[in-house]
């Protein structure tokens, strides 16, 4: 019998990058100017790379860290009241289908609707460079749902074995969630929260679109698009791209260090 060989993850994640690249630079070539101008809505790759390079990483950390300290702060406020939530259906379970019609909700209201009314009642950065509260609410709203859902289905997940020796034990619906349903729902949780790393991202930088901020990533590219700069446009969107990935991938290594069994090596 044969075995299959697969693919490393580090290799294969080179290979997309590159695969990524080359077709940016094959988009890039569609849109080079025949009009004597030097702009180009779409540069190349080597062209974007070059402006880092030139301006450095010091010129665009400023905007960055403000947005990473929204994304950080929705992350948290969304993921913990999602995983309260999904904890406390197991305490209260006749109250899942409620909590969960507000888990679709939340995931079915527009951002960009959500955000106009968010900034009128909580407003924005309360001094220069502090991050915004629409910014951090529409990180935490961004969140919720796929962690609510994550939750659930792993708290489900627990053996129905394991749950019955809890209650011969004498042990209520907490020790059982905090002895069996905890420990299961660690794979689906992890993956939830490690999804929920670009969409805190994303939803913080939407909030900073409603201008709730006077220095941000979402305020920097405004600046940047209304100046037609092209290739600063696309240095913001590289780095947004990197911060998520970094921020995914950071989650990822915590889950294969948290949860060994799911990933195939042995526990110590």
């Amino acid at each position: 019998m044969t075995s299959r060989r697969t693919v490393p993850g580090w290799l294969a994640g080179i290979i997309g990058a590159l695969v990524l690249l080359a077709a940016w630079w094959v988009f890039s070539l569609a849109f080079v100017p025949d009009d004597g101008t030097s702009y180009t809505p779409v540069p190349s790759p080597f062209a974007v790379i070059g402006q880092l390079f030139e301006d450095g990483l010091s010129a665009y950390w400023p905007s960055f860290k403000v947005t990473i300290t929204e994304a950080a702060y929705g992350f948290a406020w969304g993921n913990g009241l999602a995983l309260l939530l999904a904890a406390f259906v197991l305490v209260a379970p006749k109250l899942e289908p409620v909590i969960i019609q507000v888990a679709v909700v939340s995931y079915c209201l527009p951002l960009v609707a959500v955000g106009g009314i968010a900034i009128v009642i909580l407003g924005g950065a309360t001094q220069p460079g502090d991050p915004s509260k629409t910014a951090i609410f529409l990180a935490a709203l961004a969140v919720f749902f796929t962690t609510v859902v994550g939750a659930l289905l792993g708290f489900k997940a627990a053996d129905k074995a394991s749950l019955d020796v809890v209650r011969v034990f004498g042990g209520g619906r907490i020790t059982q969630l905090r002895k069996v349903r905890l420990v299961a729902a660690l794979p689906s949780i992890l993956n939830a929260l490690q999804i929920a790393v670009p969409t805190a991202f994303l939803g913080a930088v939407l909030g900073e679109y409603m201008g709730a901020t006077d220095r941000s990533v979402g305020i920097l590219l405004i600046r940047l698009q209304g100046n037609l700069d092209s290739e600063r446009v696309w240095v913001v969107f590289l780095l947004s791209a990197l911060v998520a990935l970094l921020g995914y991938a950071a989650l990822g290594l915590v889950s294969r260090l948290v949860t060994p069994w799911v990933s195939g090596r042995a526990q110590p």
